[in-house]
């Protein structure tokens, strides 16, 4: 059977670009500045906005009754988050953090409605990444029920330097702290730690004792290694 080929709309999808698109539209104009550490907004805050990353890294995370923090997500240009109000979520139900200085720019839950609503691409483009933000909550749970802390880690910084996201992926971690980088993995610091210069010296990564760090493709067979 010949292989099917791919529609014009599917490449069209393919092509669109989320940014230029805001910006014709007269959205991308509700930029905010964000500095390393400092919250774009706070669990139980009012849920009035969808965001987009411009340039930057934001980190979601959600905070148990008991004041312990978990980690659900590092986030990098291009991605979308805080979608919750589009379905109905009046306050946030995790916290937002800039791991290192950010771009983000807001969008009314009005606006995106209609931008959903009346912009195929655009919908198309946002149903996308949220799929795919779907299958990264199933795989990051599936790497913490059955992988070691060593191979959770390698994935971690795989997935900070956006490793296979692009044609020249970015090969530098954001400066994050190691106590991040263990709530990420779920593990201690100092295992963190040992598990970073036995990293750089099997010459997996460019590494000085302090983040941000570089990475090298070899990584990866830490985590494809059974």
């Amino acid at each position: 059977m010949e292989a099917r080929k791919p529609s014009n709309g599917a490449a069209k999808v393919l092509a669109f670009n989320v940014q230029t698109f805001l910006d014709s539209a007269g959205v991308a104009k509700t930029i905010v500045q964000y500095g390393r550490g400092e919250a774009i907004f706070t669990q139980g805050d009012t849920c009035e906005h969808v965001m987009y990353i411009q340039s930057g890294g934001v980190k979601l995370s959600v905070l148990s009754k008991t004041g312990r923090e978990a980690v659900v997500a590092m986030l990098g240009p291009g991605d979308f988050f805080g979608e919750g109000c589009l379905a109905g979520q009046a306050v946030r139900m995790g916290s937002a953090t800039a791991i290192t200085a950010s771009a983000i720019l807001l969008v009314g839950k009005a606006k995106m409605v209609r931008l959903l609503h009346k912009q195929h691409a655009m919908s198309d483009r946002f149903i996308s990444h949220m799929l795919a933000r779907n299958v990264r909550i199933e795989e990051d749970l599936i790497d913490q029920l059955f992988n070691s802390s060593e191979k959770r880690l390698a994935r971690a910084l795989l997935l900070l330097a956006q490793y296979g996201k692009q044609d020249k992926p970015v090969r530098v971690v954001p400066k994050i702290s190691q106590a991040t980088l263990a709530e990420m993995v779920g593990t201690t610091r100092s295992r963190v730690n040992f598990f970073l210069n036995k990293f750089k010296k099997l010459g997996f990564i460019e590494y000085d004792g302090e983040l941000p760090l570089k990475i090298n493709n070899s990584l990866l067979s830490v985590v494809l290694h059974d």
